[in-house]
Parts: structure tokens; sequence; C-alpha cells
């Protein structure tokens, strides 16, 4: 078994700067020159994350309305996505190992997820 050594909080921590990551790295890479959706799958992607950590219940979020088993969930389906894109969009080059490192990536992130200690009371 694998250490889970992803806190809720150093989760919180990393999900701003991915969000704007995911927003600008389409424009410092290039990418959608073989498909333009290759390009703004990251950027929607990125305005997304951005929105779902705003309204994530955590110690980050701004209105905390959403619980953070959703978040991890929405994380968990994006890397799917992301692994599926490349394939799905017939990205070759840049546009294959970006979207395939950043869907692995964001599995390991879920993966590697600390579960939080809940407690049953008799």
């Amino acid at each position: 078994m694998f250490p889970r050594f992803i806190t809720k909080s150093l989760h919180a921590y990393l999900d701003y700067p991915v969000a704007l990551g995911l927003m600008a790295m389409p424009f410092l890479f290039g990418l959608g020159e073989g498909n333009i959706l290759a390009f703004w799958l990251s950027v929607a992607t990125g305005v997304a994350a951005l929105l779902l950590t705003v309204l994530t219940d955590h110690h980050l979020g701004i209105f905390r309305v959403l619980p953070y088993s959703f978040h991890l969930a929405v994380d968990g389906l994006v890397g799917i996505a992301f692994v599926v894109a490349p394939f799905a969009l017939s990205s070759t080059g840049i546009e294959f190992w970006y979207y395939m490192v950043l869907g692995f990536t964001v599995l390991g992130v879920v993966g590697l997820h600390q579960p939080e200690n809940n407690v049953a009371t008799a």
C-alpha cells in the first residue's frame, strides 16, 4: 500500500496555482495547433478548477458550499478526462504529453490523498 501524504490542507494550497497554470500553459506551450480543443480543454478546465476551489469547503475556499469529497471526485474525473483526451483528440507531440502527464499527475494526487480521520462515536 502506498503512503497517502497529500492532506486536505496541502491540496488546498495546490488548487489555486494549478488552476491558473491550466489557464496559462496552453498559451505558453502553443497548444491547439493540432486541434483547437486541446487548447480550450485546458483553459476551460482551469476556469472550472478555480471556481471549484473557491466553492470548496476547505480552509482556502471562499464560499465553502461544496463538500471536499465532491471536489476530490471532480479532480478524479478530470484526471481520467485528461488521460483520455489525447486519444479522443488525436493529439501528438506536446499536446499528447501535456495531457498525459497532467492526467496521471492529477490521478496520483487524488490517489495519494490522505483520508480524513472519521472517528465513529458510540
